[in-house]
């Protein structure tokens, strides 16, 4: 399924990056940071709960390409919010969706290919209005693609300093791991033959070097917050669990409150929407 990591594995996602102010203190209005860059392009979303202006990042130009071809082909005329959970995210565009009967399973539609990972962080993170492909997970998609079609908008919430700096800890111990299993990875054939020959002393001694080479190298690039995601996760919040593991191709500029609309409708099973919330139809606006 092309889905958003479940809020029960959250906890673990934090590998990857691995109440203060309310939400509402983010408004509409473009901040000097949201200025159009060259290549950036904004997109016009109408939905039944009301319209959404998204800027799609010109650093991301794969998820941004592929967005705008979708867009002047209609291909997101209709489709539903098919997954909506509170205080986490709005997924949407799942072609199958589209005159899917009421309590269907979704979200494992598409249109037939994924996108490379264009995964800019910590430029573009998970903070709130964030907008970001939704993608198969590490097990079968370890070079985690995107979905072709399907997106989130992230809602999230908002997190204190003690909060964050456990999360950061997890990270950073996710982080030595990650590494650890990539240089073990690396000498699988060493490791291999030491196996077959009961090599056990030997195999500890790899371990032990291995533990040394992936501390260091963490510790050249720690996975800490930079002070602009710090900043944010503390005010207008976030889902900072995501961060490094998905693509962030855009954001919102207008209608974070159709936004948050959404987040809020009833939902029942698979974090569907009890009523329809349908996206009528998109307009490239600049590109």
């Amino acid at each position: 399924m092309w889905a958003v990591v479940a809020v029960c594995v959250l906890a673990a996602g934090a590998a990857a990056l691995a109440t203060a102010k309310k939400k509402s203190a983010m408004t509409d209005k473009p901040t000097a940071a949201q200025t159009a860059a060259s290549g950036d392009a904004l997109v016009d979303i109408k939905t039944t709960a009301g319209d959404i202006k998204v800027r799609l990042f010109g650093d991301t130009p794969k998820h941004r390409d592929n967005f705008l071809k979708l867009v002047k082909e209609g291909f997101y005329d209709g489709v539903l919010f098919h997954r909506v959970i509170n205080e986490f995210m709005v997924q949407t565009g799942d072609p199958e969706s589209k005159n899917a009967p009421a309590g269907k399973m979704l979200g494992t539609g598409g249109p037939g290919y994924n996108i490379d990972a264009e995964i800019v962080y910590p430029r573009h993170f998970h903070k709130y209005g964030a907008l970001a492909a939704a993608r198969q997970g590490d097990q079968v998609n370890p070079e985690r693609r995107s979905s072709g079609s399907q997106f989130y908008i992230v809602t999230g919430k908002t997190y204190n300093d003690s909060t964050l700096a456990q999360m950061e800890q997890r990270a950073q111990q996710m982080q030595v791991k990650e590494i650890f299993d990539r240089l073990a990875s690396e000498r699988r054939d060493s490791i291999m033959a030491m196996r077959r020959n009961r090599d056990m002393m030997g195999l500890q001694a790899l371990q032990d070097e291995l533990v040394k080479m992936a501390q260091t190298e963490a510790q050249a690039h720690p996975a800490l917050l930079t002070a602009e995601q710090r900043e944010a996760y503390k005010t207008v919040g976030g889902t900072p669990h995501l961060d490094g593991q998905y693509t962030v191709f855009g954001e919102v500029v207008e209608g974070l409150d159709v936004v948050k609309k959404i987040e809020n409708v009833p939902t029942g099973p698979y974090d569907r929407p009890t009523e329809d919330v349908r996206i009528v139809s998109m307009k490239v606006v600049k590109e």
